[in-house]
């Protein structure tokens, strides 16, 4: 898979700003490959081939966002075939989300999240995207896992990504 001219940096904010700005599946998935792949790794949602992964986006992703969502890059590393962004996702827990939370009921609790997503291309089309968050941070932050009984940092994690001068090592003074 090589990219030739094509810039790929361009092709990623199309494919998320069909997803989340035009919310629109067709759009979506003219930004794909033949034969694409999708899955978000904490929850193994997602799908392979354009017909499963049309239907997740369909079912399951676009349009299941809250309306306060928004997304802030913090770093994107562009490769000859992929690309790799990393961003922080807020919103607040209002609608079932279930490429994210599959079965959870909406909680109405603020979410700010670390998210990375890896997105590969074949010449300039999508061919599959892999993402990543720290699923019990966000079950920390909607109220199902009591942060003070689990090695684990809640909404601390995302605002340590953006502020590098934040106290590390928090967990060992517990």
């Amino acid at each position: 898979m090589t990219n030739g001219p094509h810039d790929l940096s361009a092709i990623f904010d199309e494919h998320v700003a069909s997803e989340f700005v035009a919310k629109d599946v067709n759009a979506t998935m003219a930004t794909m490959s033949r034969d694409p792949f999708v899955n978000h790794v904490p929850t193994m949602m997602g799908g392979v081939g354009r017909e499963q992964v049309a239907a997740f986006y369909d079912k399951y992703f676009i349009g299941r966002w809250p309306a306060d969502t928004t997304i802030v890059p913090v770093c994107r590393t562009v490769g000859a075939d992929r690309v790799v962004d990393e961003m922080i996702m807020s919103f607040t827990h209002d609608i079932g989300m279930p490429a994210f939370l599959p079965g959870v009921a909406p909680t109405g609790r603020a979410v700010m999240l670390p998210v990375v997503v890896v997105m590969g291309f074949e010449a300039n089309k999508v061919a599959y995207e892999r993402i990543y968050w720290d699923q019990a941070s966000l079950l920390v932050q909607i109220g199902l896992l009591d942060e003070a009984l689990l090695p684990v940092t809640g909404v601390a994690q995302a605002r340590k990504v953006l502020d590098k001068d934040l106290p590390a090592n928090t967990l060992l003074q517990r």
